[in-house]
């Protein structure tokens, strides 16, 4: 809104003591165009710049989680930052329905403690994929079993820990579960007045489930993460090239992370159940497959490649001849 000068504001006044404008006249002329409604006893305590930063390192965390999980449940699972808005924590309470799955947990050395909630749209898939299912959704929305809570424990742990590597160029944070809550009614981890960020990100496994996750932190836990970084972006605008370094060194630790398990078949062969419950350290068994032929290479449970056998140094090795059949070189 543009402010009046006194000078303005005097002709103003002249005009309206000779009539020339009236006094209601006079009020509309000075109501700003655009205005919001702000409740002074619900003051916001983020503002707009550490909200933004605060997007930029959920971002970041919600990338690594992406990855984490994929790898770590073999789904392709697509998480993304869908809103930060900052609430009361009664306004939050409110929205969780009943039942609800409510981790609470600390960062230390941050102050108080925080609440996860998991979508059961998103938590129902990931525990039938942590199972060995096909990740799909029940009908209806169930209580979670004592079996299913100390899975659903172990993946906050999961999740918990990719937060504090997304957060750890900022602080170095340790995080720890309290409890894992099904009754959102019984739990006040917080006084109903605080200011809370909410964030928000959505949760997409496989094709068809979706649901979200969303993280309820306080003010006093938040403040000293949002306000370094938001001194960092304002201090350090020249170093894009480490930045980019760091990210490429994250990049290729997560893709180390999965292990890959390969298996070299040498060749095969038939016996008698008789025959091999007789076998001795030093017997030789006749396979199917000649000395000079090449072995099969398999990753996972699908052949990749065809290997020959050899040493590196006093180890066993084996040498990529050839591609499989049907596979393409990249």
């Amino acid at each position: 809104m543009d402010k009046i000068s006194p000078k303005e504001i005097n002709t103003l006044l002249d005009a309206m003591s000779t009539g020339e404008i009236k006094k209601n006249e006079l009020q509309k002329s000075i109501q700003p165009a655009d205005c919001e409604l702000y409740d002074f006893r619900r003051p916001d305590k983020f503002t707009k710049e550490q909200i933004r930063a605060l997007e930029v390192l959920q971002s970041a965390f919600a990338r690594l989680l992406s990855s984490f999980l994929s790898g770590y449940l073999r789904c392709n699972i697509q998480i993304e930052v869908a809103s930060i808005v900052q609430l009361t924590y009664e306004d939050f309470m409110h929205s969780v329905p009943n039942p609800a799955v409510l981790t609470v947990f600390s960062l230390n050395p941050l102050k108080g403690t925080a609440i996860a909630q998991l979508d059961p749209e998103f938590l129902f898939p990931v525990i039938d994929l942590f199972f060995g299912g096909s990740g799909g959704t029940p009908k209806s929305i169930r209580d979670l079993t004592d079996i299913e809570l100390s899975v659903t424990r172990k993946l906050m742990t999961k999740i918990l820990d990719n937060l504090a590597l997304a957060w750890k160029d900022i602080i170095q944070s340790e995080p720890v579960i309290d409890s894992v809550e099904t009754n959102p009614d019984l739990l006040q981890v917080f006084s109903f007045n605080e200011t809370v960020a909410l964030i928000s990100l959505t949760a997409e496994v496989g094709e068809s489930a979706k649901g979200f996750i969303n993280l309820c932190l306080p003010y006093t836990m938040l403040d000293p993460v949002v306000s370094q970084l938001f001194n960092q972006r304002q201090c350090r605008p020249s170093q894009t090239s480490e930045i980019n370094e760091a990210e490429k060194k994250k990049l290729q630790q997560w893709l180390e992370m999965p292990p890959v398990e390969l298996t070299v078949l040498a060749g095969q062969t038939w016996m008698l159940v008789n025959d091999f419950l007789q076998l001795q350290e030093g017997d030789v068994l006749l396979l199917d497959r000649r000395v000079d032929q090449d072995m099969d290479l398999y990753v996972e449970e699908q052949m990749k490649c065809k290997v020959k056998a050899g040493y590196i140094g006093s180890r066993l090795a084996v040498q990529i001849t050839a591609l499989a059949e049907g596979e393409k070189d990249g």
